[in-house]
């Protein structure tokens, strides 16, 4: 099932369920924060809506009508579960290793994001902009101290998003010890979110096996496949849960996708991009400019679109 959120004036906008195509869809009536609080009640509804699409109903869907599927949400916890990602930072730069045996999570701005076709603001180009490309999951209610055996059942839905990045400002937040504030503004999500069942044997052992590509002003970056995360999702979700439960809509990210053969499948980032420039003894690839394009997009082996671009 293919859920989205088109605007209608309100900052949450009207929850609609989209034909597998993208081109057609049904009004729901509710928010998406709204069937994720009851999704006991609200599933059978909008599966009801999704067997009417596959069946020829529907209107026709304008993509440029969509807002983040969740516009808002409780909370935003970022993963980084690739552990390419790291060491080649860690190469690169001469920083030392995260001495944990658990994973690194942190929690984020979520009290906004941004569309897949929405310009994004940035105060300067000096900051360092950049993109990370990641998948996440939507959940519903998780009780506190959520063992990981169990976590997967509380997957609600799975989002492909761009969690931008401020390069220049990040290593100074670092410093403080007290996490980002201003190196991490809102994140861009792809138009649709899809219930795991959509992804069939994609959606498998709590990571989505699929390549993530990412485009600069319509030049190939990258296609890394996302099955690589040393955490899947279910030990994420316990992670986060230990000592406080989350709500229904918290959204909880895989962190930048890499895989260890990056020389031939590229990366989701321009500063892992950076950092292998570094390693090669060449020009580090420079951060975006204003009026640069990306677009990311995750797809099946069919090439039909799964989470939207």
């Amino acid at each position: 099932m293919r859920l989205a959120t088109r605007a209608d004036g309100s900052r949450d906008g009207t929850l609609v369920v989209v034909s597998d195509d993208a081109a057609r869809c049904l009004p729901a009536d509710m928010t998406l924060q709204a069937a994720l609080d009851d999704w006991g009640r609200a599933e059978p509804v909008l599966r009801a809506l999704a067997e009417r699409l596959a069946a020829g109903q529907g209107d026709l869907l304008d993509q440029e009508t969509l807002l983040a599927p969740l516009p808002r949400a409780w909370q935003w916890l970022d993963g980084s579960a690739f552990p390419t990602h790291g060491e080649l930072m860690q190469q690169a730069f001469n920083l030392p290793p995260i001495e944990t045996d658990k994973p690194l999570m942190y929690q984020g701005m979520s009290h906004r994001f941004l569309s897949a076709t929405q310009d994004v603001p940035f105060p300067s180009e000096a900051d360092g902009i950049d993109f990370e490309g990641e998948f996440a999951v939507v959940t519903g209610d998780v009780p506190m101290g959520c063992r990981a055996d169990d976590a997967l059942a509380h997957v609600r839905l799975i989002l492909l998003l761009n969690d931008w990045s401020l390069r220049t400002i990040a290593p100074i937040e670092m410093k403080t010890g007290f996490g980002w504030v201003q190196a991490k503004p809102a994140c861009s999500v792809a138009s649709f979110a899809v219930t795991p069942d959509a992804l069939g044997d994609a959606w498998r052992n709590g990571r989505v096996c699929l390549p993530l590509t990412v485009e600069i002003n319509g030049e190939w970056f990258g296609s890394p496949i996302g099955d690589a995360m040393a955490y899947g999702f279910e030990e994420l979700i316990a992670h986060a849960a230990r000592t406080r439960d989350l709500p229904a809509g918290t959204i909880i990210g895989s962190g930048t996708v890499s895989n260890a053969n990056h020389a031939e499948v590229g990366s989701t980032c321009l500063s892992e991009r950076r950092a292998i420039d570094v390693i090669a003894g060449r020009s580090m690839t420079p951060f975006l400019r204003f009026g640069d394009r990306v677009t990311m997009r995750a797809a099946d082996a069919s090439a039909s679109s799964i989470s939207g671009s």
